[in-house]
C-alpha cells in the first residue's frame, strides 16, 4: 500500500513509518518541523530513518537513503493548495494522520495555534481524503476527551463533553468531523485516543524525559499536585503494534471507529519516579507543586474493544520500557540530553 504518514519528525510518527516501511509499504512522510519543542530531535528522527536533513526544503521531496520507499516532505496542513496537490499527484491508498500541535498547558496560552493546526489543518486532512478516494483514514485523538470523567477505566462509551483544555476540544472536535465525513461522504476512518505514550526517541516536554534529564544533572523534578496523579504509561512498540494492526485492516463499510489505546494499567507518579530512580541508579530531588490547570487527576484505558476487534495485548512492562528508554536517553542519539 501507499501510505500517507503525517507527523513522521514526530515521536509516534517516526516509529510508526519505520514499521510500515519495514513491512514493505511505500510511505510518504510530511511534517512542518515546529518549534515547540527543540527541532534538532525532530531532524535526529528523521536522520535515522535515511532522511538528510540538509536536503530538507519545503515542499520538496527528500528520498531517504535507508529505505528506497521512503520519501519525506516538509509540508504544513495548514496549507491547503500544497496538500490538495499531494493528495493529487500520489493517489494514496491510506492516510495515518499523526501530526499535531501537541501539550496541554501550551494549548491554554497558545489557542490559536491549536485551532489552526489540529482543526483547520485536519479539516484539509479530510478534504483530501474525500476528494481523492482514500480508503481509510486512521487519526491520533487522545485521552485527554475524558476530560473531569472520574469513572474509570475510561471506556469509548463515556460522556467526552466535559474537556478541562483546549487540546482536548481540539481532539475531540477532530473525532466528530471525521463522524460527519464518514455520515456524509462515506469516508473510512479510525480514531484512536491514546495513553500516555512513552520510549527511546520521546517527546522532551514529557515526564520520562523531563524526571530523567533533572535526576542525572541533579535538579529538582517538579511534582504536580504533590504527586497524587496516575497516568497509563503505554510503551511506544505496544502503540505502533496496534497501529500497525489498525493500517493493514480494510473497513467493510464507511463510518468512524473510536478505540482506545494504552496499558491498561494506571501508574502512579510517584511509583513511577521510583522506577526512574531505581534503573538510574540516583535519587530524585522532588518539588511538590499544586495542581497544574488543563491537567487530569488519573488516566486509565479500557482497551476491551481494541482488544475484541485487532487482539491488541500491549506486553511492556514499565520496567522494561523505561530501561529501554534511559540506553536511549543516555546514548549519542540523544542530542538533548
Amino acid at each position: 500500500m501507499k501510505i500517507l504518514v503525517t507527523g513522521t519528525a514526530g515521536f509516534i510518527g517516526f516509529f510508526v513509518a519505520t514499521r510500515l516501511l519495514e513491512d514493505n509499504h511505500e510511505v510518504v512522510g510530511i511534517d512542518c518541523v515546529n518549534d515547540y519543542y527543540d527541532p534538532r530531535l525532530k531532524y535526529a528522527r528523521l536522520r535515522e530513518a535515511g532522511i538528510n536533513p540538509d536536503l530538507i526544503d519545503y515542499d520538496k521531496y527528500v528520498l531517504s537513503a535507508k529505505y528506497p520507499k521512503y520519501r519525506f516532505i516538509k509540508l504544513d496542513l495548514e496549507d491547503e493548495s500544497a496538500l490538495m496537490r499531494l493528495f493529487e499527484k500520489e493517489n494514496f491508498d491510506k492516510v495515518c494522520h499523526l501530526a499535531a500541535r501537541v501539550g496541554v498547558r501550551y494549548s491554554i496560552s497558545n489557542p490559536k495555534l491549536y485551532v489552526n493546526s489540529n482543526i483547520v489543518g485536519f479539516a484539509n486532512l479530510l478534504e483530501g481524503c474525500r476528494c481523492h478516494g482514500v480508503k481509510h483514514l486512521i487519526y491520533a485523538s487522545s485521552s485527554s476527551v475524558y476530560g473531569a470523567n472520574e469513572k474509570t477505566p475510561y471506556s469509548e462509551d463515556d460522556r467526552v463533553d466535559n474537556p478541562v483544555s483546549l487540546y482536548a476540544v481540539t481532539k475531540r472536535t477532530n473525532e466528530l468531523m471525521a463522524d460527519v465525513y464518514a455520515k456524509l461522504h462515506g469516508i473510512s476512518a479510525t480514531g484512536l485516543r491514546f495513553f500516555t505514550v512513552y520510549g527511546p526517541w520521546g517527546r522532551p516536554d514529557m515526564a520520562p524525559f523531563l524526571f530523567a534529564k533533572a535526576i542525572l544533572t541533579g535538579k529538582p523534578i517538579k511534582v504536580f499536585n504533590n504527586g497524587n496523579l496516575s497516568r497509563d504509561f503505554t510503551y511506544i512498540n505496544d502503540i505502533v503494534e496496534g497501529l500497525t494492526r489498525i493500517i493493514n485492516h480494510h473497513p467493510k463499510s464507511p463510518g468512524n471507529q473510536i478505540y482506545n489505546i494504552g496499558f491498561s494499567h494506571p501508574v502512579s507518579l510517584m511509583e513511577f519516579i521510583e522506577v526512574l530512580e531505581e534503573i538510574i541508579g540516583e535519587k530524585a530531588k522532588k518539588e511538590f507543586l499544586p495542581m497544574q490547570p488543563g491537567d487530569v487527576y488519573q488516566t486509565y484505558a479500557d482497551i476491551s474493544k481494541l482488544n475484541r476487534d485487532f487482539g491488541y495485548k500491549p506486553s511492556t512492562s514499565l520496567k522494561e520500557g523505561v530501561t529501554q528508554f534511559i540506553q536511549w536517553y543516555l546514548s549519542s542519539k540523544n542530542l538533548l540530553r
